[in-house]
C-alpha cells in the first residue's frame, strides 16, 4: 500500500514538473504576442482566440508528450541499445540503428511542422528524406562509438561535404536543407538517440566510452542536410503557396470549435501512423530478445499512449492556432512602420524561448559538472540566450535584406569547426549537441511562420529568405559553448599551484609546547 502511494506521488510530481516546464516554455511567447496584438498591431479576433486555445493545447500537449517520451522512448532506446550491442553482431547494430533512426524521426513533431510549412516540396517526401538521412547518420554514430573514431574528424568530413554540395544546390532548397538539420533534433529524437548512445557505449570499458556517447545528436543533424541537398538534384515538384495555407479565418466561435474538433482526429491518425513502426519494432524486440518484466513493459506502453495524445494536442494547437497568428503577425510587423522593429522583437522572443526550453536546463547542468564548476550553469545559460537572440536577429535581417544563408553558415561553421581542434573533445560534442537543444518546438511552430509572413510582405522568396531561421538557431550555440569550453581549459591550465611560504627560517627552533 505504501509502495503504491509512493508511485502515485512520483507520478504526480513528474506530471507537475513537466507541466511547469511546458508553461514556462509557452507562456512568455504567449504574453509577448498578446501584448503586441492587443496594444499595437491589430489582428482578427478569431485568430487571437485560436492562438489562445492553441497555447493551452501546446502546454497540455508538451507536458503529456515529455512525460511519455521520458517513460517510453528513452527506455526503448536504452534497452535496444544495450541489447543489440550485447549480440556483438555488427550487421545487426547497423540494421537496427538505421531502422530506429528513421522511424523515430518520422514521428518528430518539429519535422512535421517544418514539412507542412515548406512550399514546393511534398510533405511526405521531405519527411521520408530527412528521416532516412538521420537513420544513415545514426549508423555512423554507432560505428564511431564502437571503434572510438575522433568526433572532430567526422564533423570536418561531413560538413566539408555539406558546403561542397551547397555550391550546386539551388537557393530554394538550401535554406530548407539547413533547417531540416535543426528540427530533427527535437523532443522525440533527442532523448531516444541519447539513450541509445549510452546503451551502445556501455559495451566499451575504456575511460573515453562515456564521453563518446555525446555528439550523437550533432551527427544525426548533419544527415538531413545532406539528404535534402541530394533530393534537390532529383526532385521536380511544382511550387505551391503552402505558406498561405497557414492563413485560416473563422466566422464565429462555433466554426472555430469545429475546426479544432475536426483537426484532432486527423492529427491523431498522423501520429498513430508515425508511431506505429517504432511500437511494432519494440514489440518484436520484446518477444524475441528483450523479454522485459510485466511492470516495466506496461509502463513503457502507457508512456507511448501519453506520447501519442500529447503529440496530437501539440500538432493541433501548433497548426490551427500558433502558426496562423505567427504568419499574420510577421506580415503586419514587416510593414514599413515596424519593419526594423522585427529584429529586436525577434531577439527578445529568442531570449525567452531558449530560457524556457526544458532541455537547456539539462545541458547547462551537464556542462557545469563537466567543467568542475569552472563554467557555471548561469554563465552557460546566459551564453545560450545571447546566441539564440543573435540568431533570431540575423534571421530577421535575412528576411529584410534577402541575404543568402551561406553568408552566415559558412563563417559560422568554419569558426565552430576550427574551435573543435582547440577545445577538449567532450566540449565539442556537447556544443554540437546543444544546437539541437536550442532549436526547440516554438522555433518551428511560431518563429518560422513569423519569418514567412514577414518575407511574404516584403516581397522576398519564402523558401530562400524565411527558411534558414532554425539553422541559425542551431548554429550559434556551437560557437558559444565551445568558447566557454576554451575559457574553462585556459583557466585550468593557467592556474598555478600556490606555494606554501614558511613563517620560520630553516634554523629556527620551534617550540611545540606551552610554557
Amino acid at each position: 500500500m505504501i509502495l503504491r502511494k509512493g508511485k502515485t506521488l512520483r507520478k504526480k510530481q513528474l506530471f507537475l514538473e513537466k507541466g511547469k516546464e511546458a508553461v514556462a516554455s509557452v507562456l512568455p511567447i504567449t504574453l509577448i504576442v498578446a501584448a503586441l496584438c492587443l496594444l499595437f498591431i491589430p489582428v482578427e479576433t478569431d485568430l487571437m482566440l485560436a492562438f489562445f486555445i492553441g497555447s493551452l493545447m501546446l502546454i497540455v500537449g508538451m507536458a503529456l508528450f515529455t512525460v511519455g517520451s521520458d517513460t517510453s522512448m528513452s527506455q526503448i532506446g536504452a534497452h535496444m541499445g544495450a541489447r543489440m550491442t550485447k549480440s556483438r553482431k555488427l550487421w545487426l547494430i547497423i540494421a537496427v540503428s538505421f531502422l530506429l533512426g528513421t522511424f523515430i524521426t518520422i514521428s518528430e513533431p518539429d519535422l512535421t511542422v517544418l514539412a507542412t510549412n515548406a512550399p514546393s516540396i511534398d510533405t511526405t517526401v521531405l519527411i521520408i528524406t530527412v528521416s532516412v538521412g538521420v537513420g544513415l547518420c545514426l549508423v555512423l554514430c554507432m560505428l564511431r562509438i564502437l571503434f572510438a573514431i575522433p568526433f572532430n574528424k567526422i564533423l570536418l568530413i561531413l560538413y566539408g561535404a555539406v558546403f561542397l554540395l551547397a555550391i550546386f544546390v539551388g537557393r530554394d532548397f538550401l535554406s530548407v536543407a539547413f533547417d531540416s538539420g535543426g528540427v530533427t533534433t527535437g523532443p522525440m529524437t533527442v532523448p531516444f538517440i541519447m539513450a541509445l548512445g549510452v546503451g551502445v557505449s556501455s559495451i566499451r570499458t575504456d575511460e573515453n566510452a562515456q564521453q563518446d556517447s555525446f555528439g550523437l545528436v550533432a551527427l544525426c543533424s548533419v544527415g538531413p542536410i545532406l539528404a535534402v541537398m541530394l533530393l534537390s538534384f532529383i526532385y521536380s515538384g511544382s511550387p505551391e503557396s503552402s505558406s498561405y495555407a497557414l492563413l485560416q479565418s473563422h466566422a464565429d466561435t462555433v466554426e472555430l470549435g469545429h475546426e479544432y474538433i475536426h483537426a484532432l482526429p486527423e492529427y491523431l491518425k498522423e501520429v498513430g501512423v508515425a508511431l506505429l513502426p517504432i511500437i511494432v519494432f519494440f514489440l518484436i524486440f520484446q518477444v524475441i530478445s528483450l523479454r522485459l518484466p510485466r511492470v516495466p513493459f506496461l509502463r513503457i506502453l502507457v508512456g507511448v499512449m501519453y506520447t501519442c495524445i500529447g503529440l496530437m494536442l501539440f500538432l493541433t494547437g501548433a497548426n490551427v492556432g500558433f502558426s496562423s497568428l505567427g504568419y499574420v503577425l510577421g506580415g503586419k510587423m514587416a510593414d514599413a512602420r515596424f519593419r526594423y522593429l522585427m529584429i529586436p522583437l525577434a531577439m527578445l522572443m529568442g531570449w525567452f524561448i531558449i530560457n524556457a526550453e526544458p532541455a537547456v536546463h539539462v545541458l547547462t547542468k551537464q556542462v557545469e559538472e563537466l567543467s568542475a564548476g569552472a563554467i557555471s550553469e548561469k554563465a552557460m545559460r546566459l551564453s545560450l540566450s545571447i546566441a539564440v537572440a543573435c540568431a533570431m536577429g540575423l534571421s530577421m535581417l535575412r528576411v529584410i535584406t534577402g541575404l543568402s544563408i551561406l553568408w552566415f553558415v559558412v563563417p559560422g561553421y568554419a569558426v565552430a569547426l576550427a574551435l573543435s581542434f582547440i577545445v577538449p573533445p567532450t566540449f565539442t560534442a556537447i556544443a554540437f549537441d546543444s544546437g539541437g537543444v536550442a532549436s526547440g518546438p516554438l522555433t518551428a511552430t511560431f518563429m518560422l511562420p513569423f519569418a514567412m509572413g514577414a518575407c511574404a510582405t516584403v516581397g522576398g522568396n519564402v523558401m530562400s529568405d524565411a527558411f534558414g531561421l532554425v539553422a541559425l538557431v542551431a548554429m550559434m550555440p556551437l560557437i558559444t559553448v565551445q568558447v566557454m569550453g576554451a575559457i574553462s581549459t585556459f583557466k585550468s591550465r593557467s592556474a598555478e599551484p600556490v606555494e606554501t611560504v614558511s613563517a620560520y627560517g630553516d634554523y629556527d627552533v620551534i617550540e611545540l609546547w606551552e610554557v
